[in-house]
């Protein structure tokens, strides 16, 4: 769902990607949008078919030993901490990530155990996150408004600040393509991407400059994402974790900045304001 500019390493045209990769985000942008207004049964069967999307190409990297064993166990967990979370039931969502990481564990081959488990928790966390963010009694859509718009206005701006400018490499350890003039341009556009969010999508008034530090962090989480998701794929020397989405790669290639923006904003939700997760996320 993201343009994500070190998704086609090595690539020496600037811009030769652009269209396909524009096209592909524009209509997963617009399937995100709708589905998050509309909010309700609809939003959570969309990030149910995301998280478990995710939790196949995960299972799909790390191992072919009984892969489609642990897809499925994905499939099925995913599915139920989504409904747990429309419920609210909290303390299930957590012990059924475990009891399901600990499963996919046991299901893995000596070696990639602790892989398939975390798989599962990355996923999960996914759908949960979502869930419980966008299903607050209070501020439910803005808070899944001002994470999109961050992590999309991050990752846009760092593209195109990147390749037009250049410079020293951010870690080409990891990712080969991420520039340190690309990563800053990402976060500062990005945080006043989400400011400018909650002015479109909620009529509360927010203090400014704690906003923008929330939004600042949460760019910087985000980043944190897309890195991780890189490292994930250099570890098991793939490119994309699949070729689910045309011009773009894998769920997992478009949802790695997301995924951890949305964990960290739904734990610090939980932690301020268990009962409304949006409220706890944006007022302290």
């Amino acid at each position: 769902m993201t343009f994500n500019s070190d998704k086609k390493q090595g690539n020496p045209a600037p811009f030769v990607d652009l269209w396909p990769r524009l096209i592909s985000a524009i209509i997963l942008i617009i399937a995100a949008l709708v589905t998050v207004i509309v909010g309700g049964k609809l939003f959570v069967l969309f990030w149910f078919i995301a998280a478990a999307a995710v939790s196949w190409e995960w299972q799909n990297l790390i191992s072919p030993h009984r892969v489609h064993l642990r897809s499925a166990l994905g499939a099925f967990g995913c599915a139920l901490v989504a409904w747990l979370s429309w419920r609210h039931e909290l303390a299930g969502v957590f012990i059924l990530i475990l009891a399901v990481a600990v499963i996919a564990a046991c299901l893995a081959q000596q070696g990639s155990r602790l892989w398939a488990g975390g798989g599962i928790v990355y996923a999960a966390l996914l759908v949960a996150g979502v869930c419980l963010l966008r299903l607050s009694p209070h501020h439910g859509l803005e808070s899944i408004a001002f994470l999109f718009a961050i992590v999309w206005g991050a990752d846009i701006f760092a593209y195109f600040g990147g390749r037009l400018i250049g410079g020293p490499k951010l870690w080409p350890a990891v990712s080969a393509g991420k520039t340190w003039s690309g990563s800053i341009i990402g976060l500062v556009c990005g945080a006043f991407c989400g400011l400018l969010a909650l002015r479109l999508f909620s009529s509360t008034p927010y203090e400014s400059f704690p906003t923008l530090l929330l939004a600042l962090s949460v760019a910087v989480i985000s980043q944190f994402g897309d890195l991780f998701e890189s490292a994930v794929k250099r570890t098991f020397g793939v490119k994309d974790s699949s070729q689910l989405i045309p011009g773009h790669g894998g769920v997992m290639d478009r949802l790695d900045a997301f995924i951890f923006a949305v964990i960290y904003a739904s734990l610090l939700g939980l932690i301020h304001s268990p009962g409304s997760v949006a409220d706890g996320f944006f007022f302290w």
